[in-house]
Order: C-alpha cells, then sequence, then structure tokens
C-alpha cells in the first residue's frame, strides 16, 4: 500500500507556471504508474496526464499537450508535473494516482489516490 501526497498548487495567473509533485508519506511509488487528475477524486475525474513506472511511456489529454510536462525521479520517489502557460479552465483540485499496472488514462484503473492540491488560475 502507498499514501500519496500532493504539492506545489497555489494561485497564479494566466500565463504564469507550476510544478506539482506526487510523493509517497508510506510506502514508494517507484514501481507505480502514475497518472495525474483534475478533481473531483476518482470517479468522475478528468485526466490530465499519466506517465508509467519508468517514465518511459506518457500520456496528456488533449487540452494540456504541448503545455504540461510529466516526468518522475524514482531514486527520489516524486513523480512532477510541469504545468505551463496555465489558463483558467485548468484551476482545479489535482489528484495524483497510483496504478500498480502500466497506467492508463482511465480513474477507474487506479488503486492509490492523494488528498489534492489545489490549483486557481486568474485573469
Amino acid at each position: 500500500q502507498v499514501h500519496l501526497v500532493e504539492s506545489g498548487g497555489g494561485l497564479v495567473q494566466a500565463g504564469d507556471s507550476l510544478r506539482l509533485a506526487c510523493t509517497a508519506s508510506q510506502g514508494s511509488i517507484r514501481s507505480y504508474a502514475v497518472g495525474w487528475f483534475r478533481g473531483p477524486p476518482r470517479k468522475g475525474s478528468t485526466f490530465v496526464a499519466a506517465l508509467n513506472w519508468n517514465g518511459g511511456q506518457t500520456w496528456y489529454s488533449r487540452p494540456v499537450k504541448g503545455r504540461f510536462d510529466i516526468s518522475r525521479d524514482n531514486a527520489r520517489n516524486v513523480v512532477y508535473l510541469q504545468m505551463n502557460n496555465l489558463q483558467l479552465e485548468d484551476s482545479g483540485v489535482y489528484y495524483c494516482a497510483a496504478d500498480t499496472g502500466s497506467g492508463s488514462d482511465y480513474a477507474d484503473e487506479y488503486d492509490y489516490w492523494g488528498q489534492g492540491t489545489q490549483v486557481t488560475v486568474s485573469s
């Protein structure tokens, strides 16, 4: 079992950047695929980005492709979501989730979820 913790959210203006981080307060995420979703958590969430256990495969939703970058540092047990050129519609609570499988853009496939971090983009 793994307990996920998100950080890095905040209030920014449109066009600004933020970097979210997902770490494990208990356990390790090194062997998991990890995804980022915008709330509400689990069913009903909006897929943002995901990567497999070693970062060799990534997925992005169409609205964020080219603006967001997902990466991981398994030595430090952390997954990042670099968000550039933020837009008003990017606002929401961002959750990271861990998948014991190979990773996907379906929230139902993810087994563990963090508590979320708020991102607010103002004009």
